[in-house]
């Protein structure tokens, strides 16, 4: 697959430029070309896969949020992870995300799931694995995404200073292998998911890291959305 056919915003494009030329990268767009043409439903659309970077250019991110998989139902992936459209129920973990930054830092809870607006102030909302197929959870997960998105997380570490990775739950907190934690902050708490218990709460991850951007003289992130 060549970088000019990819549809990923410029800064993104020109940082990751050796990844799109690589074997792996082309057996991604195989795969999922295959799949269509099969009849399979994928998720997010295609337009829709790297919305993250088209929203959160590398040149202006802040924050690094790590998800897992996309959502699997019908409407709901939209390329940012824990976020869905404006007309789709709000996730269980994303309430309980909400809920957090009630308590955190005072906003009210929003009555939609849209995380746009973190996304176009800096907070880059990445999923490892960027597809998956119709109420398959981890259908993906081994078509070569998590190659991909290591390299992405591998990449903000190496050529920026200063970013705040989030890394909730135990699949997030793996990656921070790929973090130089000399350069960058990692704040880490259990996963926001029902499962988790209470675990997330009182992590205190939104102020914190408005905190850590302030101290840098970076522009907080309005978290209200």
């Amino acid at each position: 697959m060549k970088a000019d056919k990819v549809k990923i915003e410029e800064s993104w494009r020109e940082v990751l430029k050796d990844e799109f030329e690589k074997e792996y990268f082309s057996s991604i767009k195989s795969f999922l070309v295959d799949e269509f043409n099969a009849g399979k439903i994928i998720y997010p659309p295609g337009k829709l896969i790297f919305n993250a970077f088209n929203l959160t250019p590398f040149d202006k991110l802040k924050v690094v949020i790590i998800g897992q998989d996309p959502y699997h139902g019908q409407g709901q992936a939209m390329g940012l992870c824990f976020s869905v459209p404006k007309n789709i129920a709000i996730p269980a973990s994303l309430k309980r995300i909400y809920k957090e930054q009630k308590e955190d830092v005072g906003i009210e809870i929003p009555n939609h799931g849209d995380l746009t607006n973190w996304a176009k102030q800096g907070v880059f909302l990445l999923n490892a694995i960027l597809t998956v197929q119709h109420k398959s959870p981890g259908s993906h997960k081994k078509i070569g995404w998590q190659e991909f998105t290591d390299s992405v997380i591998k990449t903000i570490s190496e050529k920026k200073e200063g970013i705040v990775f989030l890394l909730w739950g135990n699949f997030a907190k793996a990656k921070k292998q790929l973090i130089d934690e000399t350069k960058h902050f990692v704040l880490e708490s259990a996963h926001p998911s029902p499962l988790a218990g209470n675990a997330f709460f009182g992590n205190h991850h939104f102020s914190k890291t408005n905190e850590l951007l302030k101290k840098q003289g970076k522009e907080p992130i309005d978290w209200q959305v």
